[in-house]
């Protein structure tokens, strides 16, 4: 079993999705952060995942490059509408903003997204089911060999 991530990585990597930040070919992926200042490797080869991002490198969770992979890849669904909510966001100065406290971060953007309750508890629904799948996948995660980006 994997380590698991904070679940407010999640919306980060739709964010990725979202905003077209991520390039894949055969077994590797570039993924631009969300001030596109860094680029980040994720490289895979049958189950084993490694990243380069920061989270992953330092934690041993998959951060949310990994996860945007996955996604992508298919092996975590989840409702493509949902990615309408998650456009233009920059991440790292909203992390930053509230020192890395994700549940924080995550309330504010609905804050100032001017999100209704329902919207919200969907949203919430979907990054709960998508946490729920990421937890029983069958993956092993790695550090990357590059460093992470500075």
């Amino acid at each position: 079993m994997i380590k698991m991530p904070p679940r407010e990585k999640i919306p980060e990597a739709l964010t990725v999705i979202a905003d077209s930040r991520i390039e894949i070919s055969n077994n590797l992926a570039e993924i631009f952060s969300s001030n596109r200042k860094k680029k980040y490797t994720v490289t895979w080869n049958d189950n084993v995942y490694t990243s380069n991002d920061n989270a992953t490198y330092w934690q041993g969770y998959p951060g949310y490059t990994i996860i945007a992979v996955l996604l992508i890849k298919g092996k975590l669904n989840y409702d493509k509408n949902i990615l309408s909510y998650f456009k233009d966001i920059n991440w790292k100065e909203i992390n930053t903003k509230f020192k890395n406290n994700y549940k924080e971060a995550l309330n504010s953007v609905y804050q100032e997204r001017n999100l209704s309750d329902m919207d919200i508890n969907n949203i919430e629904k979907e990054i709960d089911n998508i946490y729920n799948q990421l937890s029983t996948l069958d993956i092993v995660i790695k550090k990357g060999k590059l460093f992470p980006p500075k």
